[in-house]
């Protein structure tokens, strides 16, 4: 079999077999096959595509190209939960707990943040002492005596990703649906769960900015999943504005804390809600989303979701006084309010340049070596559809720089104000199975 063969072929617009499809996976993680070739390829993917069973069949290689983690000792059916990426995202704090309530088993492998906040470790940090590097016996002791653990990825996942990955960032061959799909299954069934409910973004920070083109992404993921025998549900969820009122790292964790103790953040609560009874019902605790969503509701009210929170944190030798007193998490050492400078409604927040003046306050990361700002962040005051008035203000900076004037420009470009009141973005907009 020769590599040249195999670019030509899919050149063409042809199927490529599995056997192929291995070859090249195989050669390239190894180091047999040489960039040039593997770039050649990947552009003629970018161009023709690949069929259903192509993208199960390269992400299955992809996924073999390194170690697998073995959660069988884990009782019962362990279904795990991944989002594309959004600002403000902080629905892993409040799903792990809450479907840990009903007795569903959650073992969340996650990594740091690049980008405009921290990444789940990184934010879980801005508390005290919790520990997210475990054994894998500590993990899977964890899981199954609380039902939830939180820790850093470990071991070699899917190495041909990382290097396939690395060429495409290079290559202009990022954005080719198959391989995106591919590259973000690859880690998810290289992590061991039963079954995955995906959340898929869409709008202006999003990575997929379009409902079609994250319609699409979410349908290849699912047939991926589907493909190669788990289960797999997506939700195709708004970002066309931040997720919640806090944007950060501590900040984050504290909203997380106060939706599960029962604060009604309409559409933080809504999508987190939503994506644990998907969760619930392809564990098969429940028989129907509606009895799923009933049940978790109801262990927000009654206090179990809460105290599955403060039982993670404390598993993990975390500080429990900093969830049962969210005062004591860090903040930073100036609030300041950037405020609207006409009176109308807020038409318009661009969710990205948000993420950045966040980043621009330290609380994220513009290189792998940069320290993370648990402390400061981004206070919502107004979103879209809110009425607001001159002067009043927009958004509070979390800051310990007293003039943080790069984050402060971000956000007035971030905003829209406009004199005709428009509706609330809808939040969820499909779910694909």
């Amino acid at each position: 079999m020769r590599m040249y063969d195999i670019i030509v072929k899919k050149r063409d617009g042809a199927e490529l077999t599995k056997e192929e499809i291995e070859f090249f996976v195989e050669g390239y993680t190894k180091g047999d096959i040489p960039d040039y070739q593997a770039s050649a390829l990947t552009m003629a993917i970018y161009f023709q595509g690949m069929t259903p069973e192509e993208t199960a069949i390269l992400t299955q290689a992809m996924v073999d190209s390194g170690e697998t983690i073995d959660l069988s000792a884990i009782h019962g059916k362990k279904v795990d939960k991944h989002s594309t990426g959004g600002v403000g995202d902080k629905v892993t704090f409040i799903v792990g707990p809450l479907v840990a309530s009903v007795g569903v088993p959650v073992a969340k492998m996650s990594g740091r943040g690049l980008g405009h906040t921290g990444g789940t470790l990184d934010k879980l940090e801005s508390i005290k002492g919790l520990e997210i590097e475990m054994t894998k016996e500590k993990f899977i002791e964890n899981v199954n005596k609380h039902k939830l653990a939180v820790a850093g990825q470990t071991g070699n996942l899917a190495p041909a990703d990382k290097k396939l990955y690395a060429l495409r960032d290079v290559t202009g061959t990022v954005d080719s649906l198959p391989l995106i799909a591919g590259s973000i299954m690859s880690k998810k069934l290289a992590s061991g769960a039963d079954s995955i409910v995906l959340d898929v973004k869409t709008g202006s920070g999003a990575f997929m900015k379009t409902l079609e083109d994250s319609e699409n992404l979410a349908r290849e993921m699912v047939n991926i999943g589907n493909n190669l025998g788990r289960n797999t549900v997506a939700v195709i969820s708004d970002m066309n504005q931040p997720l919640g009122y806090e944007v950060g790292n501590a900040n984050e964790i504290r909203e997380a804390a106060e939706i599960l103790q029962g604060k009604n953040v309409e559409d933080l609560r809504q999508l987190s809600l939503e994506i644990s009874s998907h969760m619930a019902v392809l564990a098969e605790v429940f028989t129907s989303y509606d009895e799923a969503y009933a049940a978790l509701e109801a262990n927000i009210e009654n206090g179990k979701a809460f105290n599955a929170l403060r039982t993670l944190v404390e598993a993990q030798g975390g500080d429990v006084s900093m969830i049962d007193d969210l005062d004591k998490l860090p903040k930073a050492k100036y609030d300041i309010e950037v405020k609207a400078d006409k009176d109308g409604f807020v038409s318009e927040i661009d969710a990205e340049s948000i993420g950045i003046a966040a980043m621009y306050l330290g609380a994220g990361r513009a290189t792998k070596e940069d320290e993370i700002n648990h402390g400061v962040g981004i206070t919502l005051n107004k979103k879209i559809g809110d009425e607001v008035k001159a002067g009043e203000a927009l958004v509070i900076l979390h800051s310990d720089d007293e003039t943080p004037q790069s984050s402060i420009d971000k956000v007035k470009e971030a905003y829209t104000v406009s004199s005709e009141k428009v509706e609330k973005p809808t939040l969820i907009h499909n779910i694909i199975k």
